[in-house]
């Protein structure tokens, strides 16, 4: 039975996803060719990472990803795309308001400052959340922003679904500690599922590209530690990971939908530590930032 706002928004995640490659929004999204730099803060910039690999790799042209803080104003692109849930994070309006390059945002929220912020603002209203942690909104602009290269998404879709019902096994649940690796765009997702399992139950977590776990962080590899691959694992890392003691987990799932079953361990986490995942300590669903 669904008890908390963030169970219910990340079940929703598939048919968030129908929703949103149904309706891709071509004309404000980037063209094929143009300089782009996609900005976020949080979630919003793992999101920002994924999509920049993404769209190089589909050979629409040079992306680069950037927290909106470390933005550097002294680059010309052809296009800015910035992605807030909220559309009232402070570092995202700021750029904004300081670049003179074309832009283009995607929020969950049409009465924020961010609609005048951007030259153009797609909104995805349908996935907005109440939980503080951002889990469906996350993916379903990701989910858009994928169909909008030209992907196909039909097996990520099913791949969700079978997360979202899959049983989650006590090692996830259970764990000491995880490192999360992914390789190409499925690094920055790595790196959000680290995000989330630190905001919703506090855990001990870490995120590299798959290659780099080798070159130093396996060495936290234990009995009862997780070393979780979003995507496909690297040739001879699960041998090595097992040889610590420690578990290797890998399913084969899309890398987004495996993202799912990271959020839904971090909310089995919370509740095992008598945590709420909607409304995670020290954090708020905006940061905004007194002038």
């Amino acid at each position: 039975m669904v008890t908390t706002h963030t169970e219910a928004e990340i079940a929703s995640q598939p048919s968030c996803w129908r929703r949103a490659v149904a309706a891709v929004p071509a004309d404000a999204l980037p063209r094929r060719g143009e300089r782009v730099a996609v900005v976020g803060c949080g979630t919003s910039w793992f999101i920002a990472m994924a999509y920049a690999v993404l769209r190089e790799r589909a050979g629409h042209g040079e992306t680069d990803a950037f927290a909106a803080s470390e933005f550097p104003h002294g680059r010309r692109y052809d296009r800015v795309l910035a992605l807030t849930r909220s559309g009232t994070t402070t570092e995202v309006l700021d750029l904004l308001a300081r670049t003179t390059d074309p832009s283009v945002a995607i929020t969950a929220d049409p009465g924020t400052p961010i609609m005048t912020a951007a030259d153009e603002v797609v909104v995805l209203d349908y996935a907005d959340e109440k939980s503080v942690v951002q889990t469906r909104f996350a993916t379903t602009q990701l989910a858009m922003l994928r169909a909008s290269l030209g992907e196909d998404l039909t097996q990520a879709i099913a791949d969700a679904e079978e997360a979202v019902a899959a049983p989650l096994p006590d090692t996830l649940v259970q764990a000491e500690q995880f490192s999360f690796l992914g390789t190409g765009w499925a690094v920055g997702l790595a790196q959000e599922a680290a995000l989330k399992m630190r905001e919703a139950s506090r855990s001990w977590t870490e995120a590299y590209p798959a290659m780099e776990y080798r070159h130093g962080p396996i060495s936290i590899a234990a009995p009862g530690r997780v070393t979780w691959m979003l995507g496909s694992a690297p040739e001879g890392l699960r041998a090595q990971v097992e040889q610590t003691g420690g578990t290797f987990f890998e399913t084969g799932l899309d890398p987004m939908a495996e993202l799912i079953r990271a959020q839904r361990v971090a909310v089995a986490r919370a509740f095992a530590q008598g945590l709420s995942p909607d409304e995670p300590m020290h954090l708020t669903r905006s940061v905004i930032l007194s002038s």
